[in-house]
Formats: structure tokens, sequence, C-alpha cells
């Protein structure tokens, strides 16, 4: 049976009707993988920092360069490839960014020197920046509706096992020198390499269709989906009718002023307040973790023992996220456990004993996988296809240059006045998150996400005659109630 639709019929439409099949999975695994190095690769650095201090014999104003340079790389890579990924497509875009990371790692990895290890960090972040913008904005474009926030939480779930490789890794091959190679270079070298099986991977993912439509490509959108209707049927799943209320994408391409005007200025703002103010809590503590233990007295190796255990939390987190991602709005959901770090957070920052140190990191880091996951799911949903992924690495690069700001920040903080102090300035920036995300975040769960980002020429979100007001969204497209 072949479906023949008009020109009234989006592919959006069609998405949103489709059950998960292997195409859907397939996109997720590969996907996943990919976050896997990113994420294994931003706690690298972290994790390694004492060890980096001590072998090239390093200052703080130093070690702050080092952790910082791949943030700053990941700064300009981020605003980069989310352009060019609205341009030129998400595949060609995930290509190019895998490629030079993976590179830059081994090169990092083999540098003989802190001059070359800062250059090799800042080129590798190029690569990394975008990974997480151009990984939400696809898996978005592909996902129906009602399945969306679970499905890039198992992606999420997967890429968060890097943490706990990074520590365990770390913990083993630290002390160790493989091959004449010092235990930290083989880290590095690890991470590019396996970024390398991901990107001969990834030659086998599709184009996103909404993209494709987006740009006017349409028939080449339109055999992809009829292909996975196919698959979907041969795999005994009855198609219901797409909703034809749903209306085709405007072949268009946006400026990137429409992120500054209309219904989505606010959005921006709320959104690059949200970045830059999480990464006070998520990557400080990835970051300066290893550090505040030895300034609460333990040694590097008993650091990174100590950090092994607690990066456990963070795959739980995202695996805690599933059940509940689609149940509560996911806005509510992203400042219920910013709440959450920020208590954690004081809680480690003050505990003194290596039981009550190991607990509260555990909790924190699980809590913490909670809200990285509805952040990054909400972070895809709020606009419209032919700007997504533009936004989502513009929004990134704020998070990625406040990251590289926040060694030489809470660094001499942490020298100065005490873990204590790092995780009340941690946890006054979640409070002002939490302010954020709740007064300017629009609804999304559940929600096509061509009915959350109206086209321009449509009434402001709420007023009469809007997609997603009250009694005109078709029934197919209403948010679901849990």
């Amino acid at each position: 049976m072949t479906d023949t639709y008009s020109d009234s019929v989006s592919i959006a439409a069609r998405l949103n009707r489709l059950p998960i099949t292997r195409v859907h999975l397939l996109a997720v695994g590969i996907i996943g993988l990919g976050l896997f190095f990113d994420v294994y690769e931003i706690f690298l650095t972290g994790t390694l920092s004492a060890v980096l201090r001590e072998d090239f014999q390093l200052s703080s104003e130093e070690l702050a360069l080092v952790l910082a340079s791949v943030f700053l790389g990941q700064f300009i890579g981020a605003i980069t490839f989310g352009r060019l990924a609205d341009r030129l497509g998400r595949r060609r875009a995930f290509m190019l960014n895998l490629a030079i990371y993976s590179i830059f790692s081994v090169v990092g990895g083999l540098a003989p020197n802190v001059e070359v290890l800062i250059a090799a960090r800042f080129i590798a972040g190029l690569g990394l920046g975008p990974e997480l913008a151009l990984a939400d904005a696809y898996l978005s474009d592909l996902m129906p509706a009602r399945k969306r926030g679970r499905f890039l939480a198992w992606a999420y779930t997967l890429a968060f096992m890097g943490v706990p490789a990074a520590g365990f890794l770390g913990y083993w091959l630290v002390p160790l020198s493989p091959l004449g190679l010092e235990g930290w270079r083989w880290l590095f070298l690890l991470g590019g390499l396996g970024a390398l099986l991901v990107w001969v991977l990834r030659q086998f993912l599709p184009e996103s269709p909404r993209w494709l439509e987006s740009v006017g490509r349409t028939q080449e959108a339109d055999e992809i989906v009829t292909k996975w209707e196919r698959l979907a049927r041969e795999a005994g799943h009855e198609l219901p009718e797409p909703n034809t209320a749903e209306r085709t994408v405007p072949q268009r391409r946006l400026p990137v002023r429409s992120l500054f005007v209309g219904r989505y200025a606010k959005r921006t703002f709320m959104l690059w307040v949200l970045n830059a103010l999480e990464v006070f809590g998520y990557y400080g503590f990835g970051s300066l973790a290893p550090l505040v233990l030895l300034s609460k007295g333990y040694d590097i190796v008993g650091s990174l023992a100590f950090l092994a255990f607690v990066y456990i939390g963070y795959p739980l987190g995202s695996a805690l996220s599933l059940p509940i991602i689609e149940r509560f709005e996911r806005k509510n959901l992203i400042a219920a456990t910013a709440f959450g770090m920020a208590a954690f957070g004081l809680l480690f920052g003050f505990a003194t004993s290596a039981v009550w140190i190991v607990a509260w990191g555990f909790a924190f880091t699980v809590i913490s996988n909670v809200f990285s996951n509805a952040f990054h799911v909400y972070l895809g949903e709020i606009y419209p296809t032919a700007l997504r992924a533009t936004a989502a690495g513009a929004a990134y690069s704020i998070s990625r240059i406040v990251t590289g700001a926040l060694p030489f920040i809470l660094i001499p903080v942490l020298d100065s006045q005490g873990p204590g102090a790092v995780f009340t300035i941690v946890a006054i920036a979640l409070g002002l998150l939490i302010v954020d995300v709740l007064v300017l975040g629009p609804a999304t769960t559940g929600i096509a996400l061509e009915v959350a980002n109206p086209a321009e020429d449509d009434p402001p979100d709420g007023e009469p005659g809007a997609p997603g007001a009250a009694g005109q969204a078709p029934e197919s497209d209403q948010r679901r109630t849990p």
C-alpha cells in the first residue's frame, strides 16, 4: 500500500504518527554513542585536572587555562556548526565536527608540553562544541511528539556512561604507563579513537526529513518518510491517518535575527540565561570535584577513586529520568532538579567525612542528570526547524564560554575560601536559574514541534487562532495528560 498525500499534509504530521521503529532506535544508539565521547571528554579534563597540574607543574592560572581551552573551542564550534547544520544539513555538520574532535584528541594525548596540549584541547573543542546541540536538534526532528522526551533521554543515558568511564579509566590508568606512555595520555587517545569509530557509524544516518522539508527538498523528505512508513507496516504496525491540520513547514530560510524578535525573543533570553547559569552547577561540579577533594586532604589516586564511584550517579540519574520525563512539564522538572542540585552541592561542599563526601556527591550527580535530560530535551523543542540547530548552538555557546571562564572564577575562591564558598556560589546561580525558567519558559511537553513553534505569521502563543491555543489544536496535537 502506498500513501499519497496532498501538499496540505506535512512531513512533520507523517513523522508524528509513526511508531518507534528500528530506524529511530538506530538513530538514538548512534547519536548516543557520539554523545558518550562528548561527555567523556568534557569530564575527562576535570577528572585529570589534579594529574595535569602535577605532571606539568602548573600554576593555578596555567591550570585554569588548560581547563578553559577546550570550552573556548566549544564556544566557537557551537556557534559555527549550529548555523552550518541549519544551512547545509544536520548530517554534514555531524560528520565534520566529530572528525575534528577525533583527530585533535589524539594530538592532545601525544602533546609534548602544555602549550601543545592547550592548542590541541582548543581545536578538539571546536569539534566537541556543537555535538550536544546537533544531537538535540536531530533527534527532536526525528522523534514523534509524544515519544520525543523519552528517547532523547535514552540517548543521554547511553551518553552519560561516559562519565563513570572517565572516572574508572582515570583511576585505573593514571598510575600506569602502558607502552611507555603516561596513563593520562591514554585517556585522550581512547576518546579520539572511539570517536573515529562513531564517525564511521554515522555514515548510516539519514538526513533529517523535517530539515529537508524546511529547505524545500520535499521530494527527498517524502522518500525517506515513505520508506519509514513501509518499514513500520512491515513490522506489523497500523498507521493512523496523518493530521491534515498540521500545515507544511514554510520552505524558506529564517535569518538569525528571528531569534531576537517576536515570540522567540523571550525564549532566547530565557535560554541564554539558563545556559549561563546551569554550568555553575553541572560543569562546576564535574570540573572542580577533583580539586575539592584535594582541598579536603585526599591524594590524587584517592580522589580519583572517590570520583569513580560518585560518577556512577550520572548514568543512573539519566536512567531515572526515563519514566518521568514525559509525565511532568519540562520546565517544572528543570526547576525542581536545579533546586536538588543546589541542596546536594552545598552538602557536598561542607562534608568532611569520606562517607558523606561520596554520598552527597553521588546524590548530586543523580539529580543533576535528571536535570540534564530535561534541559536537553527542552532546548530542542522551543524553536522552529529552520532555526533549531542555530538556536541550540548559540545557547550552548553561552554555556561553553561561561564554563571556560568558570575555573578563573571558582578556583581562586576554592583556594582562598574553601569548597563551602564555591558551592554557595553554585547554589545562588541555580536559584536564579529556577526563577528564569519558571517565569519565562514556555510549556512544551508532548506538544508537536510545529505547534509549539508556530510560523511568524501565526497569532502569538495562547491567542485565539494560535496553534496550541485553547480549542484550536487538533486532538492529535494536544499535550498528553499524565
